[in-house]
Formats: C-alpha cells, structure tokens, sequence
C-alpha cells in the first residue's frame, strides 16, 4: 500500500512539472514561437556611459550601414550636452539627414523579434533602474533565445546584456513604449507596414533627401 501511494505522489509530482513546463512555454507569443529559436547578431558596438547611451547607439546602427562614423561626431549635430530632452527626435532627425528611413515598431515584442530574425537590429529605449528610481536608455535589440525566453541587448558598456522577455517588456512599456529600425532605402522590414513605410520616406523627402527617398518607395513598390 506504501509504495502504491509513493508511486501516485510520484505521478502526481511529474505531471505537476509537466503542467509547469507546458505553462511556460504557452506563455510566449504564437508569432514568436513560430520564429527561429535563437538570433544573435553582429556588428559594430561602441560602449560608453548610461548617459552617452543614445549617441553610441546611433553610431553604432549608422556604422553597420557602412557609414564612417563615431559617437563622439555625433554629439554636436545631437546638441549634446544640453539638448537631452529632445534627444530622441533629434537622433531620429540627424538618422535622415545620413540617408537613412527611420521605420518605426509597435513596441510588442513578436513586432520587434520578427524584425531581429530577420536580421534587422532594433533601437529601442528602456528603463534601467528600481522603483524608486530609473532612467530611460537606448540600447540595440540584437538577438534573442526563444527556448530561455530572453533578449539580448547591446547597451552602455555592456555588449552582450541578457534580460528575460517580461523584464524586457515591463522595461519597454515603462519608458514609453518606443522602438525603431534605421533602415537604407533598400532595405524594406520584415512583414512591412506599407502605410507606414511610405509616411518613414516622406519624412526622409522631407529631410531634403529626396532621392533617398524615391528609392524607398520603389523598394516598396517591388515587393
């Protein structure tokens, strides 16, 4: 009788870890689930201080579009120091002004994965901190690993930062839910929206790159 009951607790306990397991992992998106188990990217990194994340993120992105290019030749056109307020319009601004499409992302995270997977690295800005205090950062999403459910981001000094889905998500949503690729006019994204697309090239038109954006719209119109 002892060891009927000892082998029902024991079923018992297995299927409990069974649920558990299916429970976890029925708790990531169907449209990341469909995507490759693990992305990591490479690329051009420069590392730098939390409060110089965003001039480092920039030139890192327009380097990897084969643009020559530092942090540091970024901070004037970027109005730095001073300007920190406006700094994320401007970063978007001073992206045209180099040619490229800024393409915006809703800030879900099968959005952001999708565009990871298919090898287009993600600015993003988030907030690092506690409770009590935290401050937005930028930081490029650049790979992923769907079975650990966590993302890999590319941030301060940090070039390999691991940080789970929902802290990732709780971290986005909390400095405002804002993600964006820079893109070459070649370069459509994954799963384009196409409105969305010809508003990016209008406002590169409206850069007074107007070739730039011409091309954008014909890559769109091949699609």
């Amino acid at each position: 009788m002892v060891q009927l009951f000892s082998r029902i607790r024991m079923a018992l306990l297995v299927a409990g870890c069974v649920t558990a397991l299916v429970g976890c992992a029925g708790s990531v998106a169907p449209e990341v689930q469909r995507l490759p188990e693990r992305v990591e990217l490479s690329g051009t990194f420069y590392r730098g201080e939390a409060n110089q994340s965003g001039p480092q993120v920039l030139a890192s992105l327009l380097s990897q579009q084969g643009i020559v290019i530092t942090p540091g030749l970024l901070e004037k056109p970027l109005h730095l120091p001073g300007a920190e307020n406006q700094l994320q319009q401007n970063m978007q601004n001073l992206a045209r002004e180099y040619g490229m499409v800024v393409y915006p992302l809703d800030a879900r995270l099968p959005a952001l994965l999708t565009q990871v997977a298919a090898g287009y690295p993600v600015m993003v800005r988030f907030s690092e901190g506690s409770a009590f205090w935290a401050e937005p950062r930028y930081a490029i999403l650049s790979g992923y690993d769907r079975k650990k459910q966590n993302v890999l981001l590319r941030a301060g000094m940090n070039r390999r930062e691991l940080m789970s889905f929902s802290s990732f998500e709780s971290a986005l949503e909390k400095s405002g839910g804002w993600a964006v690729l820079i893109q070459k006019p070649s370069q459509i994204p994954a799963a384009v929206d196409r409105q969305r697309w010809l508003k990016a090239a209008d406002e590169l038109a409206q850069a007074g790159q107007e070739r730039e954006a011409a091309q954008a719209r014909k890559a769109l119109g091949s699609q």
